[in-house]
């Protein structure tokens, strides 16, 4: 008997998988094991593993095109297997759609073309009110070179007056003869990702369906300046300043539980547990990999956890579970020079933290102006779980750990 392969669940998110490649085509022979297409999910790109031995009789999906989950995307059998009555069974025949022609938009412009020599107009053909005749008389203008701006044409005070207001050559700037400038308009349309498609979906749905709030706070971080040096010359991998956030988030979280939260609609879930998301850039958009139980990790648990995971993003090989289960995110953008910024909440997390750049500014101490560094964060909350209240003392909270980073060591 055939075996019908479909399209697997591969995130906790994922609506439908696009199939990049296939490594197998039909005709092929297939062992368990063997790599059949590599899989374009929301998360990341994945590999499809055959579990059946046979022949590669049909393919139901074409490369770059989309499969709902559950829908059949191959089917393997005996060589010579009749696969019609299976397939109709599966009623995955996909329907041809109707191509619709664009035709192009009828032109507007009516004005006369001004490829060769324009011929005036007669001036008794010439429309204009008696003032705007008047006006061109008195400053010896000829009508038939005004450009009239009232209905049909017609020439009217206000062109006259702009012709005043415009500096005659006399009193005008030199002349200046611009050499040409040669260029060629030029674009490329590029179809929307797999990826890209869930985040814009998932991102629009979070801001317009959650109401949400923002509160910033600035944040001396002159003793984590101070301290990360001595830091990086006992841990066993170089701990950034991102990482000290993500321990000093984690600790806050902990204090303040009610932040750590997810709006259910009948429901709000109260997480026990601190999983925290770390946005990555990747180039196809914004991936988001899991810290799990962070915090109950060290520093340099938390510096080698994040390079690997950051590793592993841009190389596409991140795992649905390391992709899934976040209870609170941090988007750093600091590192790209970014003072500060807003972030979207990420469901199913209720709030997302983003973090600005360290800058070194001047501020005062005791009177004086001495120079001095400083971080903003920006708390993102989805209203309906969190109130401002809540989020205010986390911010305090956080803003405590790393003004005095002594504190996190009790933790």
């Amino acid at each position: 008997m055939a075996e019908v392969i479909r399209m697997p669940k591969m995130s906790d998110t994922m609506e439908e998988g696009i199939i990049a490649t296939w490594l197998k085509q039909e005709g092929d022979s297939v062992k368990t094991g063997d790599i059949l297409a590599e899989v374009e999910t929301d998360k990341a790109t994945m590999e499809l593993e055959a579990y059946e031995d046979g022949t590669l009789l049909h393919i139901g999906v074409k490369e770059k095109e989309a499969a709902p989950i559950n829908g059949v995307i191959a089917i393997i059998g005996e060589p010579g297997e009749d696969v019609t009555a299976l397939l109709e069974e599966a009623n995955q025949a996909p329907e041809e759609a109707t191509p619709t022609k664009v035709l192009p938009a009828a032109p507007t412009d009516t004005s006369v073309p001004t490829s060769g020599p324009t011929q005036p107009s007669p001036p008794n053909n010439i429309l204009a009110s008696p003032l705007a005749k008047k006006m061109a008389q008195e400053k010896g203008y000829e009508l038939a070179g005004i450009q009239g701006t009232g209905e049909r044409g017609r020439i009217i005070k206000r062109d006259i007056e702009d012709i005043v207001a415009t500096p005659q050559p006399d009193t005008a700037l030199p002349n200046i003869t611009l050499p040409p400038v040669v260029g060629e308009e030029a674009y490329e349309d590029r179809p929307v990702s797999n990826m890209r498609r869930i985040i814009a979906k998932r991102l629009a749905e979070s801001k317009f369906s959650a109401p949400h709030f923002y509160l910033t706070i600035n944040i001396a971080m002159d003793q984590v300046v101070a301290a990360r040096p001595s830091i990086n010359e006992y841990a066993p991998v170089k701990v950034s300043f991102n990482d000290i956030v993500i321990k000093a988030a984690a600790i806050a979280i902990r204090q303040h539980p009610a932040i750590n939260v997810a709006w259910r609609q009948e429901k709000i879930r109260y997480n026990k547990h601190i999983h925290v998301g770390v946005a990555v850039a990747v180039a196809e958009g914004l991936i988001v990999p899991v810290l799990r139980f962070a915090d109950n990790k060290s520093l340099a648990y938390i510096a080698t956890e994040v390079k690997n995971l950051s590793k592993k993003a841009h190389s596409k090989q991140l795992n649905p579970k390391e992709l899934e289960g976040s209870t609170f995110t941090i988007s750093n953008l600091g590192m790209l020079g970014i003072e500060s910024f807003t972030a979207i909440v990420n469901p199913p997390a209720a709030c997302i933290l983003a973090i600005g750049e360290v800058k070194q500014i001047p501020v005062v101490k005791d009177g004086s102006v001495v120079p001095g560094h400083a971080m903003k964060a920006t708390l993102s909350c989805d209203h309906r779980a969190v109130d401002g209240a809540i989020g205010a003392a986390f911010l305090k909270t956080f803003k405590e750990l790393l003004e005095d980073p002594r504190r996190m060591l009790v933790h």
